[in-house]
């Protein structure tokens, strides 16, 4: 295995997880959701007069679908505050007129319920505290607020650990464009060949990864086959402690 200077990690699915049956719980339509829509209606609720709560849920949950929509083409950031204008248009709300406050408000409490329900993939703690001194670590994640993305980081206590945190809210675009890869490289003064990434998707992370010159490591949790036409990673981890073996030096034969 190549000497790397550098390991760059994923963030969601790589380092942690969302537990979302730990989200608030609200019944609609018959059927029970787990989402932070039940706390940001209460919040909302005299900005937007007469917003129910089902049909608060069903505009809330079009806003994600539509800033995906719209990542899709050209994997430009949708960021969150953006996404809650969308929203605002939804259920009919000029987001011209919806005081500053309730959008501050909204944000901090969608976040923090994500936050709150964040969890470390297995084995991450165990492998951090292996790389920290052998390797420079970073993070390099798509997501459309960077202070959650550092909040969870700190809140699980390995923040510290890395010596950037790139988050493509802040660059204005997403993997697999290298603007992103590209930010964490420059800001390290590291060159691509001297760095692994570690992700959890093919599509994303492996053929970003590799499109910068940069190895990559795919997280493989279940198994699955790669996708067609995909670049193959340079290694296949069933789990984040598969890397460690990976990266250790092996004895040399007679």
């Amino acid at each position: 295995m190549a000497r790397y200077a550098a390991v760059l990690f994923d963030m969601f699915d790589t380092l942690v997880r969302f537990d979302r049956n730990r989200l608030p719980a609200a019944h609609i339509g018959g059927r029970e959701v787990r989402s932070s829509v039940p706390e940001l209606h209460r919040v909302a609720a005299a900005a937007l007069p007469g917003v129910e709560l089902p049909a608060f849920y069903d505009a809330f949950l079009w806003s994600y679908q539509e800033a995906e929509r719209l990542r899709v083409d050209t994997h430009e950031e949708v960021p969150a505050q953006r996404r809650l204008q969308l929203f605002y248009r939804r259920v009919g709300a000029d987001p011209a007129v919806i005081p500053p406050v309730v959008t501050e408000h909204l944000l901090a409490t969608h976040m923090a319920c994500l936050a709150g329900v964040a969890e470390p993939m297995p084995g991450q703690t165990e492998l951090l505290d292996w790389l920290q001194g052998r390797y420079r670590l970073a993070v390099v994640s798509n997501f459309d607020y960077t202070p959650t993305v550092r909040r969870i980081l700190a809140e699980g206590g390995i923040l510290d650990r890395f010596e950037t945190v790139v988050v493509s809210d802040t660059v204005g675009w997403r993997k697999p464009r290298p603007d992103i890869f590209e930010r964490a490289l420059d800001e390290m003064g590291l060159d691509p060949k001297d760095c692994l990434f570690v992700g959890d998707r093919p599509e994303i992370d492996v053929a970003g990864a590799k499109g910068v010159g940069m190895a990559a490591a795919w997280l493989n949790v279940d198994r699955a086959p790669l996708p067609p036409g995909l670049p193959a990673p340079d290694l296949e981890l069933g789990g984040l402690p598969d890397l460690r073996p990976a990266l250790e030096p092996h004895p040399q034969g007679p």
